[in-house]
């Protein structure tokens, strides 16, 4: 994914984000009338998005609703000189739902989604260990989710034309 810098996105971009966020099955047509704009230019925008790993658009799950009752993070050191080659053997543990690199004691944080207990201990005591380069993980079990969500556009760039009267209601820019 990119980190912001390669692709920068517009007030356009930004709007018909915030419809996908609320709603990822939303219309192209529903999203153009409400933005005043062409289903095509809306259809060539989310394409272009998606094209530069802008958005993602997926179907999140609630990891208890599903039979994930034991989800959790786990801050992980690497040696320095493995940390690639234990973030590709990671990636591919089908248990990992979000693997970030990261600053500070840990060099990585991996949320995984396990069935129960015994999947998780199985996932911590021989696969994990395995991993090239680990060193040492500090494990924190997900008890309960309070909010599911994905931040707030406006947050990155407050704009007058992109703020909502209400938490409900998303306006088009004009």
């Amino acid at each position: 994914m990119t980190n912001g810098i390669d692709f920068l996105v517009d007030e356009l971009d930004i709007s018909i984000l915030k419809h996908l966020q609320k709603d990822g099955r939303k219309s192209f047509t529903d999203i153009a009338k409400v933005l005043g704009t062409a289903v095509g230019t809306i259809r060539n925008r989310v394409t272009k998005m998606v094209e530069e790993d802008t958005v993602r658009i997926i179907g999140r799950v609630n990891p208890y609703r599903v039979g994930f009752n034991s989800p959790a993070t786990i801050n992980v050191a690497v040696q320095p000189q493995y940390i690639e080659e234990a973030i590709k053997e990671i990636s591919d543990c089908p248990e990992v739902s979000y693997l970030a690199l990261v600053t500070g004691e840990y060099s990585l944080i991996v949320d995984v989604m396990c069935r129960d207990g015994n999947h998780l201990t199985d996932f911590l005591i021989h696969r994990l260990p395995s991993v090239t380069g680990v060193i040492k993980f500090q494990t924190s079990i997900v008890l309960r989710i309070h909010k599911f969500a994905q931040p707030d556009l406006t947050l990155v760039k407050p704009d007058v034309s992109l703020l909502c009267t209400s938490r409900n209601e998303i306006h088009p820019i004009r």
